[in-house]
């Protein structure tokens, strides 16, 4: 279902982003071509070098190389895409995308793309049940992305509620849905041109 599906995984500043190598892990796995693309602060909960490993690719935080001035163009990369998949995705970058602030790589990449999006939020139950993230997270699905909601269970911050987030294996199943419904929907289209 995935080999030779491009796929961009987006990683946020959470610490649910230990779980992002098993979702690369899985969809490499599965044959899909991975390109990774993460907030500046990711960084600071799972390392680049890791991901860039399991990818195969350059892991890329921003715009452009300091080093040597290449250019990660957002643009390209969002021709590119089969599908996007944020995972983890925090509050503060679900604000970003609704509101349209493309001060990051990731999200410049996400206003970008041509393709479904699936978003997974992580965060702690007070923030994910506030009022603004509701209305954030309903926005998003209202311009036509999947979102995972998060399991109930035990956070980070020792709490227990809504805000994990989901087992990378059911990431993986909601990418192969996501993926077959379009595959069903570009058939149907042929059929009625």
């Amino acid at each position: 279902m995935l080999k030779g599906k491009k796929i961009i995984l987006g990683v946020t500043a959470s610490i649910a982003a230990y779980k992002s190598p098993m979702i690369l892990r899985l969809l490499k796995k599965e044959g899909a071509d991975v390109k990774v693309v993460m907030t500046p602060m990711a960084g600071d909960f799972v390392s680049p070098v890791t991901l860039s490993v399991l990818s195969g690719h350059p892991v890329m935080t921003d715009f452009y190389n300091g080093t040597n001035g290449t250019w990660n163009s957002h643009i390209d990369l969002g021709r590119w895409a089969d599908l996007m998949v944020v995972a983890p995705l925090t509050a503060c970058t679900i604000g970003k995308m609704v509101n349209g602030i493309a001060d990051n790589l990731l999200v410049a990449t996400y206003l970008s793309v041509r393709c479904p999006v699936i978003l997974a939020p992580a965060m702690d139950v007070d923030m994910y049940s506030h009022p603004s993230t509701k209305r954030n997270n309903e926005l998003l699905q209202s311009h036509g992305n999947v979102i995972i909601e998060p399991a109930e269970g035990e956070l980070a911050s020792g709490l227990t509620g809504k805000g994990r987030m989901q087992e990378p294996e059911i990431i993986i199943d909601r990418i192969k849905e996501v993926l077959a419904d379009r595959k069903k929907q570009s058939a149907k289209k042929k059929m009625t041109d």
